[in-house]
């Protein structure tokens, strides 16, 4: 039985927001809980849209959060395919699209990110694309079937994770993939140029053709269908689709219109928020990739784009919004899946903060661990077809440990050995 003494809204029908309305539940929450999201599909995990859904390895209804009657049954009230036009921090209540005004007790932004738009002549093709959504997931399996039937060709402007998982996707089905990159390898922002290497040997082993150092400057069209790719080199790249895959931006216009803290662009935008996830007013909460939190660990402000950080940061905020005593500490971890190689990336090590990169294993046959760096300290660690690793990995990077280097490169060594 919901009560009315207290209404806490969360604002974004992602992983992130239905994880933080069903930990209010279980938590023993008993005022309205009402989630409000833009899109029509009820709350669903991003993953699946660039691996098992695109392959056609998993049925649609496997990417949602919940079952249909969960939200009914825990109380939850869904407003979907409404967005959230404006906060009254003052009134404490948000207006929809429609008019209608809801007053929050408190509130938690969830609201994600969406994809960097290619700013290039052309874009309004048919044939241009992004992966943010399940309705791009849609289009994107029929593209993607069309073209391995027909010898098509895609372009994706982009090398990172999505460019390269949605590249192994398309080659799958049988595609031509050309992928244009500004930095020499694939990855360079997460990875630096020691691992990138390797995607970029993977792929080409499986037919993809790289186009490094360059950018899309034009995409040409006829009668509104797309025929090539131009970069800012002279190159022109046949194609019959384009991805656009050049990262995503964080969707903070509500928060900066409502006057909160924003983080600095050189820390990846976003609303900031301290280690409990509370925002600079309050009764406000952020969570997953909008968020910008303070992290206790890493001593920096981070926005992270990846899954585990909705799957946790959600309960984490909803905790905090109980009053509870919260730090959001956990390690930053990602996976992906591409052709035979699995992996899952641990920890926060972009380019420049590290000085040393480990591999542990045999890199060549692409079963090994690769550590990241500075001064000793493990900040990264990512295992490549290597399992049950997961564990050890993040504890040597909340550890602080100075391992052995001999011996962190040493298979044979037990890894949980370096934790002493």
């Amino acid at each position: 039985m919901v009560d009315a003494h207290q209404t806490f809204v969360i604002v974004g029908g992602g992983l992130a927001g239905a994880k933080a309305a069903e930990t209010l539940r279980s938590e023993g929450f008993t005022g309205r809980v009402i989630l409000v999201g833009d899109e029509r599909d009820r709350p669903y995990e991003r993953p699946p849209l660039s691996k098992g859904y695109l392959l056609g390895k998993e049925e649609r209804d496997s990417v949602f959060v919940h079952e249909p009657g969960w939200y009914a049954q825990a109380d939850v009230e869904l407003h979907l395919g409404q967005p959230v036009v404006a906060i009254d921090r003052e009134a404490r209540s948000v207006r929809l699209g429609d008019g209608t005004v809801i007053h929050y007790d408190k509130l938690l932004l969830a609201t994600g990110a969406e994809p960097r738009r290619l700013d290039v002549p052309g874009t309004d093709l048919a044939g241009v694309h992004h992966l943010r959504r399940l309705a791009h997931a849609d289009r994107l399996r029929q593209v993607l079937t069309a073209l391995g039937r027909d010898n098509g060709h895609l372009v994706i402007a982009g090398a990172g994770w999505i460019g390269l998982e949605i590249a192994a996707a398309a080659r799958e089905y049988g595609a031509e993939v050309t992928v244009v990159e500004r930095e020499a390898t694939p990855l360079h922002a997460v990875l630096g140029p020691e691992v990138g290497q390797m995607f970029a040997d993977l792929h080409a082993e499986h037919g993809v053709r790289f186009h490094f150092g360059a950018s899309l400057t034009e995409i040409v069209g006829q009668d509104g269908m797309v025929l090539a790719a131009r970069t800012d080199d002279g190159e022109e790249h046949p194609a019959h689709d384009v991805l656009a895959a050049i990262g995503a931006a964080p969707r903070t216009a509500l928060a900066e219109a409502a006057g909160l803290t924003l983080a600095d662009r050189a820390e990846g935008g976003g609303i900031a928020v301290d280690a409990s996830l509370r925002t600079s007013d309050p009764d406000i909460f952020a969570t997953g990739d909008v968020a910008a939190l303070e992290h206790p660990l890493f001593g920096a402000r981070l926005r992270v784009e990846h899954w585990a950080n909705a799957l946790n940061g959600g309960p984490a905020a909803a905790r905090a919004m109980l009053g509870r005593d919260v730090t959001h500490d956990r390690v930053p971890y990602f996976f992906s899946d591409q052709y035979d190689v699995g992996l899952e990336y641990s920890g926060w090590a972009p380019p420049g903060s590290y000085d040393q990169v480990v591999v542990r294993g045999d890199a060549g046959k692409r079963e090994f661990i690769a550590f990241w760096l500075r001064e000793g300290r493990v900040l990264a660690g990512m295992n490549v077809n290597v399992w049950d690793v997961t564990e050890t990995v993040q504890k040597l990077i909340q550890s602080g440990a100075r391992p052995d280097l001999n011996a962190l490169a040493d298979p044979g060594a037990p890894l949980a050995s370096l934790l002493a």
